[in-house]
């Protein structure tokens, strides 16, 4: 069973989505916040596996709640939920930790397949997005480097990883495929990031996605 954290300032949504969601046999909705602050109180009390996070809310938004909640709950999904396809707003939340980003206007049964993925450690983005978050890494000094360059500055191994990463593998999942320890694949993914000059794992995945969907 994935246990879901509601946060919306709205509380006709959270209602919607409570019922929407609890038609499906493997998600319970275990608590609702309506806003950034409450949420991390019951992150705390309620230890859910996803949250689904609004952005603008009064007192705290989703991007601040979305930052301390992967620093101090590394164990809970964050999947950012919001009306505003907004590159700003996509790029915050993604740098802040978020594993997801989706709009409230998809149909119900791909939210659910949406909480799922994320719940086994796959990134979600909403179609059309990918485009905005990829242009507004544009802080991150990597692009006067051709696509081929940054690849022969990796090692095979990181090379390997960074292609199972760009499919949507966990490290689990990877350690397995290369039969190494996931210790060992942590240790890869922290120099690909340093390497990159990426700041967490949501981007490398995006950035090696579009890196490698490149002819």
């Amino acid at each position: 069973m994935i246990r879901l954290l509601l946060v919306d300032d709205q509380n006709l949504i959270c209602q919607g989505l409570k019922a929407m969601l609890s038609l499906e046999p493997d998600l319970e909705v275990v608590g609702i916040a309506n806003n950034g602050a409450v949420a991390i109180e019951q992150v705390a009390a309620l230890q859910p596996d996803v949250v689904l996070m609004d952005v603008r809310m009064p007192i705290m938004d989703g991007r601040e709640a979305t930052r301390a909640i992967a620093q101090q709950y590394h164990q809970v999904k964050v999947l950012v939920l919001s009306t505003f396809d907004d590159d700003q707003y996509i790029a915050d939340a993604m740098r802040a930790g978020a594993k997801g980003y989706l709009l409230k206007d998809m149909p119900s049964e791909e939210l659910a397949q949406a909480i799922r993925f994320v719940h086994l450690g796959y990134t979600q983005l909403a179609p059309g997005l990918m485009e905005k978050l990829i242009s507004g890494f544009s802080a991150a000094p990597i692009a006067p480097k051709t696509e081929s360059a940054v690849l022969t500055q990796l090692t095979p191994r990181e090379q390997q990883v960074l292609q199972f990463i760009s499919a949507g593998a966990t490290n689990r999942e990877i350690a397995q495929q290369l039969f190494i320890s996931e210790g060992t694949v942590k240790t890869h993914v922290t120099h690909l990031l340093n390497r990159l000059n990426l700041r967490n794992r949501s981007q490398l995945a995006i950035y090696a996605h579009s890196l490698m969907a490149k002819p």
